[in-house]
């Protein structure tokens, strides 16, 4: 706007720049509220930064950590555990899971970092949660080898499960090419699988830790705990629209279950049983939500 225009000039003018300023606010806000309208890319980004770097220190935290008994820090988490067991404790053989945890979460950290994925939309809701996550494993393990499963250890425990969580959600709502399927996709739920049942698990071993005790009818309060993870189980695979590593690491966790206290109590395997339906329903049923989902947006 000049200063020699005539005032009917200075109006339009006026008056072109405002709606310019206002439908760029309305267009923000839309896409900024409508998740349909989001891209999966952002804004150039190229510098490794601090997500990233968290990402890759809290992912080899989390694997050092449990080794701190092999140079005089702590007791084993094994020895830990088995001082406090409870009826819906996996058999042993289900921990070796942690290996391709491990593995998983590596890769995660490693692809994320890569200069290709740096506007990638997707990671960038997941890097923190993910550090998040990684970094409660590392803690919870720290913590449990120098003082056992106490109530704290509860608490370590639901704050990873929870950024998990967070990170699951953002999953579930998102679509992902096959590579970010096998680097993101498949560790982060299946992470958020082990960590579902181990919170449930964590709970039992810290009321026995504190001395409380069901007595007699301990397996059928492990029954119910049982039960009670399938259902949220069932029901987190149906809002993530049939997640299976969730479901088949869940499913692995009750397998070890049914082997270990499902032998000695009777509830305990019928409550295994039921809660690997449930899952396999909610697993089924997710899946059909996607692909009706699907149908729509096609249609």
């Amino acid at each position: 706007m000049t200063i020699c225009q005539a005032p009917e000039d200075r109006l339009s003018t006026i008056a072109l720049n405002a709606s310019e300023f206002l439908c760029d606010i309305a267009t923000r806000k839309l896409i900024g509220r409508c998740g349909k309208m989001a891209t999966n890319t952002l804004p150039q980004r190229t510098a490794f930064d601090l997500p990233h770097l968290a990402v890759l220190l809290t992912a080899a935290l989390q694997i050092l950590t449990p080794l701190l008994p092999q140079i005089g820090i702590g007791e084993p988490i094994g020895s830990r555990s088995l001082a406090v067991r409870t009826s819906i404790t996996p058999a042993g053989w289900a921990f070796s899971i942690w290996g391709a945890l491990y593995l998983g979460a590596t890769v995660f950290a490693v692809y994320q970092a890569l200069p290709a994925q740096r506007q990638n939309a997707l990671l960038h809701r997941l890097r923190w949660p993910a550090a998040g996550a990684f970094l409660g494993n590392a803690l919870w393990a720290a913590y449990t080898q120098l003082y056992g499963l106490s109530f704290v250890s509860v608490l370590i425990i639901t704050f990873t499960l929870t950024c998990l969580i967070i990170a699951y959600r953002a999953l579930s709502n998102a679509a992902v090419s096959k590579t970010a399927w096998w680097c993101a996709y498949l560790p982060l739920s299946a992470l958020a699988a082990w960590l579902t049942v181990a919170t449930t698990v964590n709970i039992a071993a810290s009321l026995r830790y504190h001395g409380m005790e069901g007595g007699a009818a301990a397996p059928v309060i492990g029954a119910a705990v049982i039960v009670i993870a399938g259902l949220i189980a069932a029901t987190v695979l149906v809002r993530g629209r049939g997640n299976l590593p969730y479901a088949a690491v869940f499913l692995w966790a009750l397998a070890a279950i049914f082997a270990a206290g499902g032998q000695a109590a009777g509830p305990i395997a019928v409550a295994t049983g039921a809660a690997a339906i449930l899952v396999i329903s909610g697993l089924v049923a997710g899946y059909r939500r996607r692909v009706y989902a699907s149908d729509s947006i096609r249609g």
